[in-house]
């Protein structure tokens, strides 16, 4: 434990965290972040809080959860269980989950099944049209009522414009926004967050009100060199661990 980092950052006296609500794990198909690595990086980056959203796949929250308790590290990091469900017109994520959700419902039946379980829905990817997966604006707006929060900073968007489309959405309704890395590696986690006071986060009113307080930020990278970025990153992973 005493080799772990443990980066803490104050403001004005006040110590304060970041929120990442958009990272992917070895779970989801296209990723291969270990979950054993991950809790080390958060302290590291002073990355408190993570929402795992592995692609139609809910169990990589809780097994990062069990292993953070298992280190003892459940008083500093908070593992918000989560999932990126492919929807019928768009991809949408549902936050606090207790069980996975089947993909290709429709998007106002992927809601109620979030909705069921006590969760939050949340829209990412903006509104950027070369997202090849983004909610489609019609089904955006026949659930705009169910939306509880919105990702207001994607770090691979096409372009950062639609990072201020997203923006303007939400605050035309009064919407908590976040940030969302959508990391697809160890290093990508934490390169878009919400900087807020720290507490920890273990129900979904305690995230709303954390998001409130907090202030969007994050690193934009064009996809085509996050791209290029992730397949190195990989390598020299692979490598290591071989090596």
């Amino acid at each position: 434990m005493a080799a772990l980092p443990n980066n803490l950052v104050f403001r004005d006296g006040v110590q304060v965290m970041r929120i990442d609500l958009h990272t992917h794990t070895e779970v989801s198909h296209d990723c291969r972040t270990r979950l054993r690595d991950i809790p080390a990086w958060l302290l590291r980056t002073n990355t408190r809080v993570i929402a795992v959203t592995d692609h139609d796949q809910q169990r990589g929250g809780p097994e990062l959860a069990r292993l953070v308790a298992d280190l003892g590290l459940d008083d500093r990091l908070s593992i918000i269980p989560g999932e990126e469900v492919t929807t019928s017109e768009g991809e949408l994520i549902g936050l606090f989950l207790r069980e996975r959700i089947p993909p290709g419902l429709t998007p106002e039946d992927t809601a109620r099944e979030i909705k069921a379980q006590g969760g939050l829905v949340m829209l990412q990817h903006g509104f950027d049209p070369l997202k090849r997966y983004r909610l489609r604006p019609e089904a955006t707006l026949r659930i705009a009522d169910q939306i509880d929060i919105v990702e207001t900073f994607n770090s691979r968007l096409s372009r950062h414009h639609w990072n201020r489309v997203a923006a303007e959405w939400a605050r035309e309704r009064n919407l908590p926004v976040c940030a969302g890395s959508d990391a697809h590696t160890l290093q990508d986690i934490g390169e878009a967050w919400v900087e807020t006071p720290f507490r920890l986060i273990r129900t979904p009113e305690q995230l709303i009100a954390a998001l409130r307080e907090g202030v969007v930020g994050g690193h934009w990278t064009h996809p085509v060199y996050a791209y290029g970025l992730k397949q190195w990153r990989n390598l020299n992973g692979r490598f290591r661990r071989e090596g």
